[in-house]
C-alpha cells in the first residue's frame, strides 16, 4: 500500500485520520497511519495540553493538526482584535436564535445551564481564531502537517508554515478549489467527495477524485468521502490518489471518546441516514440527520446563520453534547458520512488499520486475478 507520500512523511500507511480525539490520534500513528488532530474546538492553551499528551505518547512519530479557516465568513473583512471580532459577532447574533436553539434542547430533557451553555463564543472558525492554534501546533516538532478544513489558507500562513520545516494540506470539494489550493503552494491536496462526513460539497467522490488529480498533477492528492474499509482505499489509489483521508471510522473504535450509546447510534444508522446542514455551523456539512438538524429545516422556524454565527447559537447544542452524551443524541452534533452505512461494531484502531490493509490487498489480489482469467 505504500506510496510516494509513505516516504514524504515518513509513515507505513497512506492512511490519515482526522479526528478531535487525542487518543485516537496516537492509536492511528502507532498503527502506521497518520494521526490528525482537529482543533477548531480547542482554545489554544487546550490545544497546547493536547499536543503535549500527544508528543508524550506518539514515541518518534509524526502527526498532524487541522484547522478550519473558510475562505468566507461574517466579518472576516474587519481589522479589529480577536476581542473586538468576538464582540461585534456576538452583537450580529439574534436574540431569537439563541431562545429556540435553548428551547429546542430543554424539550427534548438537555439542561443548558446559563453561563455554561458555551453559547456566543468563537472558537476557531476565522483566521483570527485560529492563527494563535497554528503558532500552538508549530512549537511541536512531531506536529509535521497542517491542514485547512475549509478554503485555501492565508499565503502568509503557508509561507510561516513551510519557513518552519512543515507541509499544509487543505480539503477541496472541486477540481476550482483544488487549483487554488495547489497555486497557493499548499503541498497535498485532499478531494472530498459529497458524501464524506463535516463540510463538503455536492460531487461524489468516485467523480471528483480524479478529476483533482488531473487538475494539480504532479502535487499529491488524498481521497476523502466514503472511506471506510481497504476496497476503497483501493479504488482510491487506482484513481490517482495517493492516500486516504478519513474521518468517519474513527468514532467507531474503542480509543474514541464517544460512548456506547452515542455508537450504537451510528451502528443502527444507514447510509441514507445522513443530510447536509447548516444547522451547526453556517456552511452545509453532512451529519447524522436528527431532531436538530429537522427543526432547523422547519417551515417558520429560524434559518441558521452564516459561519461563524451559527456555531455561536449551536455552541450550546455541541456543549450538551459533551456534558450529557447519552441525553442529547437527539439534538447532538454528529458529523459523519454516508459510509456509516458499513459500520456494524467498534474496534480497536489498530484492529481497524490492520483490517483495512488485509481488504485492500485482497481488492489488489481480485483485480490481478481478473487480468490473469482474461489474458492481460
Amino acid at each position: 500500500m505504500r506510496t510516494p507520500i509513505c516516504e514524504e512523511l515518513g509513515i507505513e500507511f497512506p492512511i490519515f485520520a482526522f479526528t478531535h480525539c487525542r487518543d485516537v490520534v496516537v492509536a492511528v500513528t502507532k498503527a502506521g497511519g497518520f494521526g490528525v488532530l482537529g482543533a477548531v474546538g480547542f482554545s489554544p492553551e487546550q490545544l497546547e495540553i493536547e499536543l503535549n499528551w500527544i508528543d508524550e505518547h506518539i514515541g518518534d512519530r509524526p502527526y498532524g493538526v487541522d484547522i478550519v479557516i473558510p475562505n468566507k465568513y461574517e466579518g472576516m473583512d474587519a481589522n479589529t482584535s480577536t476581542e473586538e471580532l468576538t464582540k461585534m459577532l456576538q452583537d450580529m447574533v439574534p436574540q431569537g436564535h439563541l431562545d429556540f436553539a435553548r428551547k429546542l434542547l430543554n424539550d427534548h430533557g438537555v439542561p443548558t445551564p446559563e453561563g455554561e451553555d458555551n453559547s456566543l463564543q468563537l472558537l476557531g472558525w476565522t483566521e483570527a481564531t485560529a492563527t494563535p492554534q497554528v503558532e500552538v501546533a508549530l512549537a511541536h516538532p512531531k506536529m509535521t502537517l497542517i491542514a485547512n478544513a475549509l478554503g485555501t489558507p492565508p499565503a502568509d500562513m503557508i509561507d510561516h508554515i513551510h519557513a518552519e520545516g512543515r507541509k499544509v494540506a487543505a480539503l477541496c470539494g472541486s477540481p476550482y478549489q483544488a487549483r487554488k489550493h495547489a497555486d497557493a503552494g499548499v503541498d497535498i491536496i485532499i478531494a472530498q467527495g459529497g458524501e464524506g462526513g463535516g463540510h463538503c460539497g455536492e460531487v461524489g467522490s468516485i467523480v471528483l477524485w480524479p478529476q483533482v488529480v488531473k487538475e494539480v498533477a504532479p502535487v499529491p492528492v488524498l481521497a476523502a468521502g466514503g472511506i471506510g474499509n481497504g476496497a476503497q482505499i483501493a479504488a482510491a489509489l487506482a484513481l490517482g490518489c495517493q492516500g486516504a483521508w478519513s474521518g468517519s471510522q474513527w468514532l467507531m473504535v474503542e480509543e474514541s471518546e464517544n460512548t456506547p450509546v452515542q455508537q450504537d447510534t451510528y451502528v443502527k444508522a444507514t447510509s441514507r441516514d445522513t443530510v447536509r446542514s447548516r444547522s451547526f455551523t453556517g456552511k452545509p456539512c453532512r451529519m447524522l440527520r436528527n431532531d436538530w438538524t429537522d427543526a432547523w429545516a422547519a417551515d417558520g422556524n429560524p434559518e441558521p446563520l452564516g459561519m461563524p454565527l451559527q456555531y455561536m447559537v449551536s455552541g450550546m447544542a455541541v456543549a450538551a453534547t459533551h456534558r450529557y452524551p447519552d441525553q442529547s443524541v437527539d439534538v447532538a452534533f454528529n458529523p459523519v458520512g454516508q459510509v456509516v452505512g458499513q459500520f456494524e461494531k467498534v474496534e480497536k484502531t489498530a484492529a481497524v488499520i490492520q483490517r483495512w490493509v488485509e481488504e485492500y490487498l485482497e481488492a489488489v489480489e481480485h483485480l490481478n486475478s481478473l487480468n490473469a482469467a482474461a489474458g492481460v
